[in-house]
């Protein structure tokens, strides 16, 4: 299927049988380099991140919805039967600008994946992470994601597109930033452009009364006006089950997440045996809020 058109599939590829998503991050590079460096493990070489990445997928992919997983490091491994079914998987086809040990500054269009022989067979969906700035390149981000969105629908992939909102230097120096307020700035600037599937951080970052959370989730579900599904970053840990309770009771459908399920076994030297006694666990109690609480995407 190298380069051909094909029909793109509902967001039922990447959703659980209610409409709801309980989708598992695995794309991150650096940033895992960084984790295992902070959990004494040292920092790893590519065949540990693959080794760590196809561990997780096979522990949670049974119980996932969707499956997020890089390019470069453990794909082909992944897409070859690794996943289940009723696990879609989708492939990052961003590049990022990441200087080690800190977060993504920049990130672009992954040429490899966009070029039209490049093999999307097996995919559901494709995913792009863009940094959203009030900053003289704002114009040049939303004709990415324009971009990135009309080739997910050329390839007949799914498009799940996350902006991650940052300050500018400016901003920070004056004391003008809102978090929130770019979130919410930033969806109604990009939400219009039609991704199959937005994905958005978690309003004041998990923290607040149900009621609180709910609230600023609603608001973020009128500015998106389309499914979407909120992301880890920010949320600890051990809240991140309450916060996606209230980002679905504010109209979310889910959610897709790394950290929040995973980061506590990185660089375990009994890896398989964490996974089954502490994530698998984990992500299972989050599938149960979303089958009973998220909006289904149909409706959303």
């Amino acid at each position: 299927m190298t380069g051909s058109v094909r029909a793109t599939p509902t967001l039922d590829a990447i959703a659980r049988p209610g409409g709801g998503f309980a989708m598992v991050a695995m794309d991150q590079r650096e940033s895992l380099r960084t984790m295992f460096a902070q959990a004494g493990a040292g920092r790893p070489g590519d065949s540990e991140l693959v080794a760590f990445k196809t561990a997780v997928a096979r522990a949670l992919g049974p119980l996932a919805s969707g499956f997020l997983i890089d390019r470069e490091y453990g794909f082909d491994r992944v897409r070859d039967g690794m996943l289940p079914e009723s696990c879609g998987l989708i492939l990052a086809a961003d590049v990022l600008t990441q200087p080690p040990g800190r977060p993504a500054e920049e990130t672009s269009l992954d040429e490899v994946v966009a070029a039209p022989e490049f093999d999307l067979t097996g995919v559901r969906a494709i995913k792009l992470l863009l940094v959203w700035r009030r900053d003289a390149h704002r114009e040049a981000r939303v004709e990415l994601a324009r971009r990135f969105i009309a080739l997910a629908a050329a390839r007949g992939v799914l498009s799940v597109l996350e902006p991650v909102v940052r300050a500018t230097p400016q901003e920070r120096s004056a004391g003008t930033w809102d978090e929130d307020q770019a979130i919410l700035e930033a969806a109604r600037e990009l939400a219009p452009l039609r991704p199959s599937l937005y994905k958005a951080q978690m309003p004041r970052h998990g923290d607040g009364t149900p009621a609180e959370l709910r609230g600023a989730c609603e608001k973020l579900s009128h500015a998106v006006a389309g499914p979407w599904v909120v992301l880890s970053q920010g949320v600890h840990r051990d809240a991140f089950p309450a916060a996606v309770r209230a980002a679905c009771q504010g109209g979310a459908s889910g959610f897709l997440a790394g950290r929040a399920i995973w980061s506590d076994v990185v660089g375990r030297t009994d890896l398989d045996q964490a996974l089954a006694r502490v994530t698998v666990p984990r992500l299972a109690r989050l599938v149960e809020v979303v089958d009973r609480e998220a909006t289904p995407w149909w409706k959303a």
